[in-house]
């Protein structure tokens, strides 16, 4: 039985957790698929390795990384708060694999790039990882060993759908597997330390419940660490402006290929090649097509575009690959109107605004309690009292409570470099100076002529 344990437990080094233990059969073999080992080409953090160079790190570690926090998780339950009857609301052993797989796989369905293949192409990878999940592929083979309902079992982990809410909120929540390692993940290989927290003292604190996961009151300073730390990993990492350059350009060249293949005759379409043909054709993408496409293969096509005879893809593609970002200036509702006008500056230097400005809003919420009337409500950060009683985080931490709530938002607008280039000789000396006046301690200000 794929279910039984493994006669001798294997483990993988990892910089993070020192060892992931494996002890199933069904999760050696998960890994050892066609479909997990893709994860080795696809970078964990993007193209963020451009700004933070030790940042190459990729789904293949966080994922097994996630998994052993879940083991953790699980192993300390059974033995602390294994359930004695139905109704008691303590944990189950038998959710013990479901849980392990669900972690191990929840971002099986990624694609190169991370979220910018997502934002290009349409794509969404937690659909996609349930159509993994679920369809013709190695690992739907290996969990319908288990049962012939486990593979649909583990895609309602990750749909949020499965009835047990103490394995949904492990695998997806504000506190869960996922989010604790690639915070711990990402800060060690940016070589930052705004994400370290104590996910040992976390660990510990943890306790099931009947509606899901609760933390032991003695932990609160150790989460409301947690919920800072991934509070200044989003500002200081997440949303780097120059990353966010970076992004743009790979979106605006792949955009840009996308639009030549489409406009192209059959024999002029071999530039891009059969592993994005179906991607760039605006058919729907079988999970097949799907899984060829990786890192590695979009690099390899970029790498031949820096030649290609249209002159925006083999520029954009020069500045992606020798890490030419285009710069940026913060922007806000009072001056966005101004865009158009600098648009129209950047378009009589001879860019065309459509591939090389963008604007560009980079959104998260680092933590909120629970409201059940939005359209994705989010589960709460809940602690147990001495008297057994609930309180919601932000109610016992001051710090919490002035971040609950408050979205951050980085608007900015990007353009090239050059344009704020100062030399008096240059062609467009007068239209650089113009560009200039509008800017202001890198910000869009309203123009000034002497500056």
């Amino acid at each position: 039985m794929l279910s039984e344990k493994l006669l001798n437990e294997k483990v993988l080094r990892d910089p993070i957790h020192n060892f992931v233990h494996i002890q199933d059969r069904v999760i050696l073999d998960l890994i050892n698929t066609t479909e997990f080992q893709r994860l080795r080409r696809v970078q964990q953090l993007g193209i963020t390795g451009s700004v933070f160079h030790g940042a190459e790190h990729s789904r293949f570690g966080h994922s097994v990384g996630a998994y052993e926090i879940a083991r953790r998780i699980t192993e300390h339950f059974e033995q602390y708060y294994a359930s004695k009857e139905a109704s008691d609301g303590l944990w189950q052993a038998d959710e013990r694999l479901l849980t392990l797989s669900a972690a191990l796989l929840h971002d099986i369905g990624h694609g190169a790039f991370s979220h910018t293949f997502e934002h290009l192409f349409n794509t969404d990878h937690e659909a996609m990882t349930r159509a993994i999940i679920t369809g013709d592929t190695e690992i739907n083979q290996i969990l319908s060993q288990v049962s012939p309902d486990f593979p649909n079992k583990v895609a309602s982990v990750i749909a949020k759908t499965y009835p047990n809410p103490q394995v949904v909120q492990l695998i997806s929540s504000q506190l869960d597997v996922d989010r604790m390692d690639y915070l711990l993940r990402d800060a060690y290989f940016t070589g930052t330390k705004y994400g370290e927290f104590d996910i040992d003292r976390i660990l510990r604190t943890m306790k099931p419940t009947v509606t899901g996961i609760a933390f032991d009151i003695a932990g609160m300073h150790a989460v409301e660490d947690y919920v800072v730390s991934r509070y200044q990993m989003y500002l200081q990492v997440y949303f780097h402006p120059v990353s966010r350059g970076m992004e743009v350009l790979l979106e605006h060249l792949l955009h840009r290929a996308r639009e030549l293949y489409l406009n192209a005759h059959d024999s002029e379409r071999d530039f891009v090649g059969p592993l994005l043909q179906p991607l760039f054709s605006g058919e729907s993408l079988s999970v097949a097509d799907y899984l060829k496409l990786d890192d590695h293969v979009f690099m390899t096509y970029i790498n031949m575009w820096r030649n290609h005879p249209d002159a925006i893809l083999s520029d954009l593609s020069r500045r992606f690959l020798d890490r030419k970002p285009l710069k940026s200036i913060v922007i806000d509702d009072n001056t966005a109107p101004l865009l158009e006008d600098l648009e129209k500056v950047v378009a009589y230097a001879g860019y065309n605004p459509a591939y090389y400005t963008a604007r560009n809003d980079a959104y998260d919420l680092p933590y909120d309690d629970y409201k059940p009337n939005v359209a994705k409500p989010r589960t709460q950060i809940d602690f147990l009292l001495g008297d057994g009683t609930h309180r919601e985080l932000s109610e016992l931490s001051p710090l919490v409570a002035a971040i609950k709530g408050q979205v951050s938002f980085d608007k900015r607008f990007f353009f090239p470099k050059d344009m704020l280039n100062i030399e008096p000789d240059e062609l467009f000396a007068d239209t650089f100076k113009t560009f200039r006046s509008y800017i202001h301690n890198n910000a869009l200000t309203t123009p000034n002529p002497e500056s």
